[in-house]
C-alpha cells in the first residue's frame, strides 16, 4: 500500500495511559495508545513514539519539591516508567520495541542515539523515546519535536482526545472553531494550544509538517497515514488563511 508519510514520530500525553482517571497507569490507556501503533505497524510505517510523564509527576506541586531542575528530572524518570510500559504492551501485541533513553540507564533503555534509532526504525522496531531531551527546562512536547527531526521523520503526529485543533477547549465551549489546516505562525500568533512554542518553532524552522487528531479512534492514524484529510494539518507555510 503507498502511504503519504513512511516514517511518523507519534506524541501522547501520559494522561492517555492513566484511562478515565488521569494518573497511574491503567490497562485500558496502554491498549489505546498501542492500537494506533499497531495499525500503522500493519500498514507498513515506521513508528517512533514519546510518552509524556504528567500521569505519574508533572512537578507542578511546590510541597513535593521547589527546584524546578530535580521536578523536571523526575518528570524525565517518569517518561521511563511510561515508555516501559508501552514497551510491554507492544510486545504483548508482538511488536518488536526497544526503548531508548536520553537518560542512561544501561539496566532498562538503550541509550539514545539517532543514528541507532533510523537503523531499528528500518529493521521494523517501534521505538519509544524516553527521558525527555535529558535537559531540564525543556517538555515532552520539544522532545518530541526534537527526535521527529533527528530520526528524520516525515510527520509528526500530537495525539489528543479531540478533533484537531481549536481557538478553545472544544469541550467546553460549543462555539470552539476549528482548524482544518493552519501554519505554524499562526498557531504562534494565536497562541493556540497545540504544543509548546519550542517545540512548534523548532517544526516550523525545519518545515516538519504536523497533524493533531484524537487519538481514541485508531482509524484515524489509517486516514492519515493513507493521505485522506482527518485532524488537523499544520505546516510551515500557510496553505489556508
Amino acid at each position: 500500500m503507498s502511504l503519504r508519510y513512511r516514517r511518523i514520530l507519534l506524541k501522547l500525553s501520559g494522561e492517555v495511559l492513566g484511562g478515565k482517571a488521569g494518573f497511574g497507569i491503567d490497562p485500558e490507556g496502554l491498549k489505546i495508545v498501542a492500537a494506533p501503533v499497531r495499525v500503522a505497524v500493519e500498514l507498513g510505517a515506521q513508528v517512533g513514539l514519546v510518552v509524556g510523564g504528567g500521569n505519574i509527576f508533572r512537578g507542578s506541586d511546590p510541597n513535593i519539591v521547589s527546584d524546578r531542575v530535580p521536578a523536571d528530572y523526575m518528570g524525565m524518570l517518569a517518561t521511563i516508567i511510561n515508555a516501559l510500559a508501552v514497551q510491554g504492551e507492544l510486545l504483548r501485541q508482538r511488536l518488536s520495541c526497544i526503548v531508548m533513553s536520553s537518560i542512561v540507564i544501561p539496566q532498562v533503555t538503550l541509550p539514545f542515539g539517532a543514528r541507532m534509532a533510523r537503523d531499528y526504525l528500518e529493521e521494523g522496531y517501534v521505538v519509544v523515546f524516553a527521558g525527555g531531551t535529558g535537559n531540564p527546562y525543556f517538555t515532552t512536547d520539544t522532545a518530541a519535536a526534537l527526535r521527529a527531526l533527528e530520526i528524520e521523520a516525515d510527520i509528526l503526529i500530537k495525539a489528543t482526545k479531540v478533533g484537531g485543533i481549536y481557538d478553545k477547549d472544544p469541550v467546553l465551549f460549543d462555539d470552539a472553531e476549528f482548524f482544518a489546516e493552519l501554519d505554524y505562525d499562526m498557531v504562534l500568533e494565536r497562541n493556540l494550544k497545540v504544543m509548546d512554542s519550542t517545540a512548534v518553532s523548532l517544526c516550523r524552522d525545519s518545515n516538519l509538517e504536523m497533524s493533531v487528531l484524537d487519538i481514541h479512534d485508531e482509524n484515524n492514524i489509517r486516514l492519515l497515514l493513507t493521505g485522506s484529510p482527518v485532524g488537523s494539518i499544520v505546516a510551515a507555510r500557510r496553505r489556508v488563511v
